[in-house]
């Protein structure tokens, strides 16, 4: 198993809908790859802070600054 195959079975690795076999490859393609068990890792938490439904308020200062870089790049697709 390479890195491509590893984020191929991402999603079926965390839904529990892989086989044994393939479990197994997984498992020791994560042994001696540092960069996609950083990426396992790192899946694994955002999926954590999605399911605790935390709520993070933002300032009004910060919520106008995203909006307007959300819109300066939306124009800037457009005009390209």
């Amino acid at each position: 198993m390479n890195c491509t195959d590893f984020l191929s079975q991402l999603t079926d690795y965390f839904d529990g809908q892989i086989s044994p076999e393939l479990l197994e490859e997984v498992r020791t393609h994560l042994a001696g790859c540092s960069h996609c068990e950083v990426v396992l890792n790192t899946t694994r938490q955002t999926i954590e802070v999605y399911r605790g439904n935390e709520i993070y308020e933002i300032s009004d200062a910060l919520q106008e600054r995203l909006h307007s870089a959300i819109m300066t790049k939306c124009l800037e697709k457009k005009r390209a």
